[in-house]
């Protein structure tokens, strides 16, 4: 069987935004973890019947408390499978439920793409499976931490393989817009290397970032500010979960970390030769790296400037802040929150597009809010 690498063209489908009467039901979802039991509550929110399997019969009664589905029965018969286990598992579990449902398309909600294809590609059934990855997720694991509208607004990769059934990636691209995520059409192999860019090596460069804070005495923690806590924030990832998607995407992510290395000797080079026109270089490229990131929607990025407001720490100041900002007519795009260890208030950061930041700081400030230019 030939290998693509470029991007995957859609066979076939509906215009965006749209779903189609592909999906009717029932689906099972295999593991009732967060994605899992996100991914059942999604579709038991457009009306589908939901079946629950896991290798943990408290997470299926959880989730099923959750309003996620119900367990799976003999002589049920899914129309769509939903592998959202462990990244080690994953294969194992799309290669049991092809082999167990042979009239279901089945899909899975994996990290990583390539090594779930190649453990299938020779099975019977094999065009009716559809690999998937939602871009959405939390520091936080289990089923009580799902939730219906985990992934809206969110990209869904879809993967399809050189001989999936059109038929089902129809089946699949249903259920990503159910979910209300957006669908981005992809071939395993590249989404591998998209993964690895935007999430596995940032997840790294993240952990060892944090690590230099659990070395650091005391006193210099105290001055930690919310720069550091943007810079670390995924690092609070399980280490078991994330050893399995960085192994098992080990060849992607190796070519990236070896770029990454190319330039943090350019960096210490800089610093120990005191060349600031080639740190000014390093640290240009990273400007240019934040600009290309999608802006919300999947839309093209746009420039966006951050309005600092001080908020005393009391009961309805952040709400009567935030009621302020919508009655300046100033879409908030993004909002952080830094307290001060020092006094009774906290700095309240709103993202705007730069072209409204002046009127929003007009605006708050004629209304009593303490502002930072």
């Amino acid at each position: 069987m030939p290998e693509t690498s470029g991007p995957a063209e859609r066979p076939r489908g509906l215009p965006a935004g749209q779903r189609g009467d592909w999906l009717t039901g029932p689906v099972l979802v295999v593991g009732a973890g967060l994605l899992g039991t996100s991914v059942g509550l999604a579709c038991r929110r457009s009306g589908l019947e939901v079946l629950l399997s896991d290798v943990s019969s408290e997470h299926v009664r959880t989730a099923s408390g959750m309003g996620a589905g119900r367990p799976l029965e003999p002589g049920d018969r899914p129309e769509l499978v939903v592998v959202a286990v462990p990244p080690d598992h994953v294969g194992e579990a799309v290669r049991v439920a092809l082999a167990a449902h042979p009239g279901a398309v089945v899909t899975d909600v994996g990290s990583v793409k390539t090594g779930p294809w190649q453990s299938v590609r020779e099975q019977a059934g094999a065009a009716s499976y559809v690999g998937g990855h939602p871009m959405a997720g939390s520091e936080r694991s289990g089923p009580l931490a799902a939730s219906a509208s985990l992934f809206d607004g969110r990209p869904w990769a879809i993967t399809p393989h050189p001989e999936s059934d059109p038929a089902a990636v129809e089946v699949v691209e249903d259920l990503v817009r159910l979910c209300g995520a957006v669908p981005v059409w992809l071939t395993p192999q590249e989404h591998d290397r998209a993964v690895a860019r935007t999430s596995h090596v940032p997840h790294l460069l993240s952990v060892l970032a944090a690590a230099r804070l659990a070395a650091g005495p005391e006193n210099h923690l105290a001055l930690s500010g919310q720069g550091v806590r943007d810079v670390t924030r995924v690092a609070a990832g399980d280490p078991r979960l994330y050893s399995q998607i960085v192994g098992a995407n080990a060849d992607a992510v190796l070519d990236l970390l070896g770029e990454v290395r190319e330039q943090l000797d350019a960096v210490i080079a800089a610093v120990g030769a005191g060349d600031r026109s080639a740190l000014e270089d390093v640290l240009a490229s990273g400007v240019a790296g934040t600009r290309v990131i999608p802006a919300k929607h999947g839309g093209p990025a746009r420039p966006m400037r951050s309005v600092w407001v001080s908020v005393p720490d009391h009961p309805g100041e952040l709400a009567r802040l935030l009621a302020d900002a919508v009655a300046s007519e100033v879409n908030v795009e993004d909002i952080r929150i830094d307290h001060d260890p020092g006094r009774p208030v906290g700095l309240v950061e709103l993202v705007v597009e730069d072209t409204r930041a002046d009127h929003l700081l007009g605006s708050l400030e004629s209304r009593g809010w303490e502002t930072h230019r």
